[in-house]
């Protein structure tokens, strides 16, 4: 089962920091992922409806929509952070 996680602006409009899913054999990316969420309704959609940049980690390493997950995997979603 894949560890999601999710963090600051994300984990409080969703509601949850995390969960752990069992990705089907039809998940195979971060982009099934992202739909398999959105397909969840609300507030699930908006908050992965492209309208915000949402950022993704893979076992702690940055990764992209075309990534390969497993059920293995720790994925993260964040907001992009800046520093000042």
């Amino acid at each position: 089962m894949a560890e999601i996680l999710y963090f600051a602006r994300l984990a409080e409009s969703l509601g949850i920091k995390s969960e752990t899913i069992d990705l089907s054999a039809e998940c195979e990316t971060v982009a099934d992922l992202v739909g398999l969420l959105r397909a969840r309704g609300e507030p699930f959609d908006s908050t992965f409806d492209g309208t915000t940049r949402v950022l993704v980690a893979i076992n702690q390493e940055m990764s992209e929509a075309e990534a390969d997950i497993n059920n293995s995997d720790e994925i993260a979603f964040f907001p992009p952070v800046t520093g000042g």
